[in-house]
């Protein structure tokens, strides 16, 4: 009698892990909150709450991919972040290199290819040597998209694709009976992707932040207290299961 018990417990977990698997949201976008609040909380400089954070986000890409989530957007740098202490500034281009030079080989190990989106170009050049440099390493990898927002801004995002849709109208024959929505999103970053299908903010704070305000139109939204250093895989799954209980219904009963 005591013998089955350890082997209907291993059978309940093995069932456990497969639903998981099930409706799994295809495309899911982090706005990863708390890292200052985190140091600050244990008397450390804000710095320490973004060292620990990068920690974070390999534990979430390792959990996500393998889950098949098929692209993780994170955003790790905003538009509004340069207005930020310059030292703290300085830090946080300096951060991609660290999380890479940690974590590519394990990000080549899953099969994960790296994208970015946003102003690339107004990056320091070390930042972007370093980016294009993964971008290089991993664009024969045809599993997971971990694709950073750097130096992203939603609203900026939208006048940009307004501006290149004008352009296009004056000088390259596009009608403007021709513009829907399907052909708006071809002008955004994100025109490779599908709209992110689960939204995680940490930290508490409930609100987009300027982050993906188009692509998020229909998006399902989950909010936790959870300060981004402490965000591990229990709590991604935790996310994942609220996912899968939700009827997504697009404006239709």
């Amino acid at each position: 009698m005591s013998m089955k018990i350890p082997f209907l417990k291993k059978k309940q977990k093995a069932e456990e892990s497969q639903d998981d698997l099930e409706n799994v949201p295809g495309h899911v976008a982090i706005i990863m909150d708390g890292n200052g609040r985190w140091a600050q909380r244990k008397g450390l400089p804000r710095i320490s709450g973004h060292k620990e954070g990068v920690h974070a986000v390999n534990k979430v890409v390792k959990i996500a991919s393998q889950s098949g989530v098929k692209a993780l957007t994170m955003f790790a740098f905003s538009t509004e972040n340069w207005k930020r202490p310059k030292s703290e500034v300085d830090f946080l281009m300096k951060l991609p290199k660290e999380f890479l030079h940690m974590y590519l080989p394990e990000i080549m190990d899953n099969n994960v290819r790296i994208k970015t989106i946003g102003e690339f170009d107004a990056l320091p050049e070390h930042t972007k040597k370093v980016i294009e440099y993964a971008v290089d390493s991993t664009k024969n990898n045809d599993g997971m998209l971990l694709n950073f927002a750097l130096n992203y801004g939603g609203r900026y995002e939208i006048i940009r694709a307004v501006d290149k849709i004008i352009h296009d109208i004056d000088s390259n024959g596009l009608s403007i009976n021709e513009l829907d929505e399907e052909l708006f999103s071809q002008y955004l970053y994100t025109k490779e992707l599908q709209d992110p299908d689960l939204l995680i903010r940490t930290s508490g704070e409930q609100r987009l932040s300027n982050f993906l305000l188009w692509q998020s139109a229909y998006t399902e939204f989950w909010f936790t207290d959870v300060l981004w250093p402490d965000f591990d895989e229990h709590v991604f799954k935790e996310a994942l299961r609220e996912y899968q209980q939700r009827k997504r219904r697009y404006g239709g009963l």
